[in-house]
């Protein structure tokens, strides 16, 4: 299997720009780059599963230039819907430096970081008309998909334009970095031709370009923060146990695309996967296996390793030996209860709402329904102390089998 069949085996490529690409990727070394605007601080696991398609590249001798739009993020790239908001250039500024760092992770540190800012800064807008307003028509804009489901709800200039920001962020790549290559998610394919018919009108040059589908979950719905569902690259937004939990628990129809789109393992560990995953779905193999790989080159295996013991934790009831740090990582999202003062299991359960009565509260220590920190309590009139706490303040009380709750001691 060819390097080129093996990324169609990922399901990794759509649409393709170039007669030859096959042999472009399969027999040379060329430049190729991969771009995305700062609108957030940090990427998510859409933006991760290009740059892992990047990173793939790299591993067979392609050199990488990962773009970090200054410029086209002061624009916005036209959204389906409405106008986008405009940042300012402050936050612009955090998010880059931000995604920068990211990006230089995940790639070892072997791509080449540039930002349009940098070759926009000072450009006449006479100038650009001139340059590239000239070579592009009207009716070809409004023939882009993506500009022509705006027409009916209207769209401004700047966004209107931002195709031929992108279009030249290619030509001048092509010229000063020879990068002869665009790889990006499918919903750029408008502004990624109009950077291959500006190099073929100005520069009389053939460019090449690929474009990977858009990574969704089960119910078609991609990765992103305009969907409400991202999961960020970044450990402080999103920790490596929620992570963890979201891919362990990913549908058993996406699990082997993942694998594909998201890791390094070959295709016979994947079939392996897949085959032992149809014979014992229960185990959830397959599904480790992608969590692990993703936290790891994320995050290291220590932070994988960590999301591990807190899942197995929090499933046994066994908390006790939880450090602050995987206190918060587990019960993050919950809205902690404050405890001044030592007092009843039973006036604590109806105080933070636990239960509903101290019958109620009664009932289920009775049953063996309460624990705290991980233990059993059956005892009706047990006073909470300080010296209960983990990490002398944390207070953790499980209803049932899954229900928590949070407290901290002051």
């Amino acid at each position: 299997m060819t390097f080129f069949e093996e990324l169609q085996w990922r399901g990794v490529i759509k649409d393709v720009a170039g007669d030859d690409i096959a042999d472009k990727l399969n027999n040379e070394h060329i430049t190729f780059y991969w771009g995305t605007d700062p609108t957030a601080d940090s990427l998510h696991l859409g933006h991760y599963g290009s740059l892992v398609t990047a990173k793939r590249l790299a591993k067979v001798g392609h050199h990488p230039i990962l773009l970090c739009g200054g410029a086209t993020g002061l624009i916005g790239d036209p959204r389906p819907t409405s106008e986008r908001e405009i940042i300012s250039k402050e936050q612009l500024s955090k998010n880059l430096e931000g995604i920068s760092v990211q990006i230089a992770k995940i790639l070892d540190g072997k791509a080449e970081v540039v930002n349009n800012y940098d070759w926009f800064r000072g450009y006449e807008l006479t100038d650009f008309l001139r340059d590239v307003g000239k070579y592009i028509n009207v009716n070809y804009l409004l023939d882009k998909d993506i500009i022509r489901r705006r027409l009916d709800t209207g769209i401004t200039f700047a966004e209107f334009s931002y195709t031929l920001i992108q279009g030249y962020d290619f030509l001048w790549l092509y010229k000063n970095k020879n990068c002869i290559m665009q790889v990006e998610g499918s919903d750029q394919w408008g502004n990624i031709t109009t950077g291959l018919d500006l190099i073929k009108k100005k520069l009389g040059k053939d460019a090449y370009a690929f474009t990977t589908p858009l990574v969704v979950d089960k119910y078609g719905h991609k990765f992103g923060k305009s969907e409400g569902n991202a999961l960020w690259l970044d450990e402080s937004k999103t920790s490596s146990y929620e992570l963890y939990q979201y891919l362990i628990n990913v549908d058993d129809s996406m699990v082997i695309d993942y694998l594909k789109i998201f890791t390094f393992l070959t295709k016979e560990e994947i079939e392996d996967l897949e085959s032992r995953n149809k014979e014992n779905p229960h185990l959830r193999e397959a599904h480790k296996t992608l969590a692990r790989e993703i936290i790891t080159d994320l995050h290291g295996s220590k932070s994988y390793e960590e999301a591990v013991k807190i899942s197995e934790s929090l499933f046994s009831g066994d908390i006790q030996s939880f450090t602050e740090k995987e206190i918060q990582m587990a019960f993050k999202g919950l809205e902690p209860f404050n405890i001044s003062s030592d007092m009843s299991l039973v006036d604590l359960l109806v105080v933070t709402g636990v239960c509903s009565s101290k019958r109620e509260a009664r009932e289920f220590i009775g049953n063996g329904s309460i624990t705290l920190n991980g233990k059993k309590i059956d005892e009706l009139d047990f006073i909470i102390a300080k010296s209960d706490c983990l990490a002398s303040k944390y207070l953790v009380i499980r209803r049932g089998k899954k229900k928590y709750y949070i407290g901290i001691y002051e």
